[in-house]
């Protein structure tokens, strides 16, 4: 009895009249699209200039004598340190799409979008390009600086051309609406209302590079784009790509090379592989921690990792976290300390700068204590720090207006040398 009613009211159903209503309306949104230069074009642009001033900050590079500034997208300054109280500009590598660089044996690697390029700089005031691997950073694009999304339909016009830019552009798009009515047996009727534009796109995508993504180690370069890790073998005249790149993990942002291993900073957490194969990095293990940006340095087998939130970076979470990495398969979370906002940090000797709220200057050799009174070095305000490099009791810091350089010598009594403009 109970089957044939079901089959009855199964008939019923479909019998009883209803209909399929849909209203059709244009959506508008803003979205990036790419401006494409072509291939040729776009590896004619190097050259060699006199010093220009630098415009924006981005990462550094220090190796003798001499710091390498990598102004984003556009090319390299290139500094003259051997006196710190005046440091000098002296020349300007134009390099469109520079991000990272490296230097090694007086020969300086730099990434140009998707290609690899590499510069003789025995006379820093003279750079001299030497060669180019081209497509080895297939997945490289500008920056986008909004919080829109990007047309990526518009790739399949890239041909042999490469993404140089983004212009912001509004579309319209037809939206259809569908009003599925179903009679229910108690006469009330439901209305459900779904979307099938699965080709719209708002909200925004956006990735932002912590610090330096090449390593070098031995012979080899390592870069992290992405989540790619790629090797070079610079033991010869000509960078060599040792096999193809390997999956690391999700967005890495960061890379740094201690003892045998590299440390790698994503958003999600630390990753540690080893490199007793220079060729072939092997995963050793992970630290978790919040969603945000992360830098990592280590000495004497502590790790330092800096957390931020900020617009590409995640939740509200500013930290400063410490790890023992003594054993890097079982690496051991020793404290986290709550910070401001902050971003690259460097360790030289026991003495640890971060860039936080300005400056700030710690007493690390307890890393368990770092925040006690007495271990609190220094606090310099009012400036927004990018990233240092600690060397011989000397600190070169970016910052948003400028290339500060302090004397450690004495950590109870740092003082400032110089201050090299950026921007107007």
């Amino acid at each position: 009895m109970k089957k044939l009613t079901f089959f009855l009211l199964m008939t019923g159903l479909f019998a009883l009249p209803g209909c399929r209503d849909y209203v059709d309306e244009y959506v508008t949104y803003t979205v990036n699209e790419p401006v494409f230069m072509s291939a040729s074009e776009f590896r004619s642009t190097v050259d060699v200039e006199g010093p220009k001033p630098i415009e924006k900050q981005g990462k550094i590079v220090f190796y003798d004598e001499y710091l390498y500034i990598s102004q984003p997208e556009k090319g390299i300054h290139i500094i003259d340190n051997r006196n710190p109280s005046d440091p000098r500009n002296i020349a300007f590598i134009e390099l469109l799409g520079n991000a990272d660089m490296h230097v090694r044996n007086n020969m300086l690697y730099a990434d140009s979008y998707v290609d690899l390029v590499w510069f003789d700089i025995n006379d820093p005031a003279k750079p001299v390009f030497k060669g180019r691997k081209e497509e080895v950073f297939p997945e490289a694009l500008p920056l986008t600086e909004n919080g829109f999304g990007i047309d990526y339909d518009k790739f399949a016009d890239r041909g042999n051309k490469v993404v140089v830019g983004w212009k912001t552009v509004e579309k319209k798009e037809l939206v259809r609406n569908y009003k599925p009515r179903w009679w229910s047996w108690g006469g009330v009727t439901e209305d459900l209302v779904y979307n099938d534009a699965a080709s719209y796109s708002g909200g925004g995508v956006g990735v932002v590079g912590s610090m330096s993504r090449f390593a070098i180690y031995q012979d080899n370069l390592y870069t992290v784009m992405n989540n790619m890790l790629g090797i070079f073998d610079l033991s010869g005249e000509t960078p060599v790509k040792t096999g193809e790149d390997i999956y690391v993990g999700f967005s890495v942002e960061t890379i740094f090379s201690y003892k045998n291993c590299m440390f790698m900073g994503t958003p999600t957490g630390m990753i540690i592989y080893s490199l007793e194969d220079p060729l072939k990095p092997e995963r050793q293990s992970m630290i978790t921690h919040v969603f945000g940006c992360d830098p990592v340095v280590v000495e004497n087998d502590i790790a330092y990792v800096t957390v931020r939130s900020g617009t590409f970076c995640g939740q509200d979470a500013n930290e400063l976290i410490v790890v023992d990495v003594s054993d890097v398969k079982k690496p051991q979370h020793i404290v986290t300390y709550n910070m401001k906002n902050p971003k690259g940090l460097g360790i030289d000797n026991g003495t640890l700068f971060v860039c936080d709220d300005g400056l700030r200057v710690f007493n690390a050799e307890n890393p368990s204590a770092i925040m006690y009174k007495d271990n609190i070095l220094a606090h310099f305000k009012d400036i927004d720090g990018f990233d240092v490099i600690p060397f011989n009791n000397v600190l070169m810091m970016i910052a948003e207006d400028g290339i500060y350089q302090y004397d450690y010598t004495d950590v109870k009594s740092i003082r400032r040398l110089s201050r090299l403009p950026i921007g107007k």
